[in-house]
């Protein structure tokens, strides 16, 4: 029996696309997890044959032992796969283990700590000004002394992702109050960055056998609220061909400097003056709507052709269409239980919207955004021109409501 086994996966997203990708394409599903409510909500993964719960899904032991049961029931292990942090490497290196693949695992350790990938890149021109602050090294007011000239300024913990532990300071107030809320969730080093002025995008790629494919291109509209949130995407993003130009030499240095050979990885990347700065590069491709978003805009299943990477196999990355698609998701201004959402099919009645997708059910929680993961809405719309594609979704979204109880 042909077995892929996912590592950790989302209710949604680019995650869960993965599990029913690899079930539609006649695979046995077996999935690791980490959350008890996948399990007591086993009936809605129709798509997974087989879920394991294990309370620590980074203790390799555990995982090989199970994945030893698996083998002795009959079941052809083809692949491990992850597509959620901070599963990427293990999944992989595991992979590489049952010589199911041959992919990068020294990059994609690196890509999963923004201090260790930051330090690799110091003399990388696209790599902004940063510095760590290690308390064991160093002191609070020393670090404050040193960086308060250069405010305002990004501060991150070095394991987040989806915008989580990642604030601007422009005070030293603020940066000493930063420090010391991030130190208590990471005492070992904290990781502080120039702040960029520029349109940001996100960046796709793939890498076979040392050949860099840019797989897409897509703008992002962020909204700061108390935390920098994606709020819009457009995809393509409309590029200069000499921008363009620019940042597929960007890309292509960066994944060399890693040592990137097969892998797959996103980038959130900035054009600051002419020149492209990377914010931060995550080890698999990116959550949410990603998937689909691309997709619709050049035909191209992306989770499907990772999926192919990681058995070993040749993606197929030829587009089959070009339109533009724009995404527009949505947030809560203030904190409430959930009573009803409306408008959802009203939204998905607009010419041209080809997916809305409300997340919270009734009686959540639901607060304003601290992370990318307290978006709870989308429409995905597309058209022939990035205007229409922009003004259906944006229209469309107006039509959800979010009815709250105050708490």
């Amino acid at each position: 029996m042909q077995t892929i086994l996912f590592i950790g996966s989302n209710k949604s997203g680019t995650s869960r696309d993965a599990l029913k990708t690899a079930e539609e394409l006649g695979y046995f599903v077996v999935l690791f997890t980490d959350r008890e409510k996948f399990i007591q909500q086993r009936e809605e993964f129709c798509e997974v044959h087989q879920m394991i719960y294990f309370e620590n899904l980074l203790d390799k032991e555990l995982l090989l032992n199970e994945i030893e049961k698996l083998q002795l029931q009959g079941k052809e292990i083809k692949g491990c796969i992850s597509f959620i942090d901070p599963f990427v490497n293990l999944a992989a290196t595991l992979s590489n283990e049952m010589e199911l693949s041959n992919l990068s695992t020294d990059a994609l350790y690196l890509m999963e700590d923004k201090t260790r990938f930051r330090e690799m890149m110091i003399d990388h021109p696209a790599t902004p000004m940063f510095d760590v602050f290690r308390p064991h090294i160093d002191t609070l007011h020393n670090c404050i002394e040193r960086h308060h000239s250069s405010l305002p300024l990004i501060i991150k913990s070095p394991v987040s992702n989806g915008s989580k532990d990642v604030i601007l300071v422009d005070t030293k107030e603020k940066l000493k109050q930063g420090l010391n809320k991030f130190l208590s969730l990471n005492p070992y080093s904290v990781l502080i960055e120039e702040y960029l002025e520029g349109p940001q995008y996100l960046v796709e790629v793939l890498v076979h056998d040392g050949e860099v494919h840019i797989v897409g291109v897509v703008e992002q509209k962020i909204t700061k609220m108390n935390r920098f949130i994606v709020t819009d995407y457009l995809f393509p993003a409309i590029l200069k061909e000499i921008e363009y130009q620019k940042l597929v030499e960007t890309v292509e240095s960066i994944t060399s400097t890693l040592g990137v050979i097969n892998g797959s990885c996103h980038l959130e990347i900035r054009l600051v003056d002419g020149d492209w700065k990377l914010i931060e590069i995550n080890p698999r491709m990116s959550g949410g709507a990603m998937n689909r978003i691309i997709h619709e805009g050049i035909g191209v299943n992306l989770v499907k052709e990772t999926i192919s990477l990681y058995l070993g196999e040749v993606p197929n990355l030829q587009g089959q269409h070009h339109r533009y698609v724009y995404g527009k998701y949505l947030t809560v201004n203030s904190r409430g239980k959930l009573l009803k959402v409306t408008g959802k099919k009203r939204a998905s009645m607009h010419e041209g919207v080809i997916d809305v997708y409300v997340k919270p059910r009734k009686g959540s929680i639901l607060s304003p955004p601290l992370s990318m993961g307290d978006r709870y809405a989308y429409v995905l719309a597309a058209a022939e021109t990035p205007q229409k594609a922009k003004e259906i979704a944006i229209n469309a979204a107006k039509e959800i409501k979010f009815f709250l109880e105050p708490l």
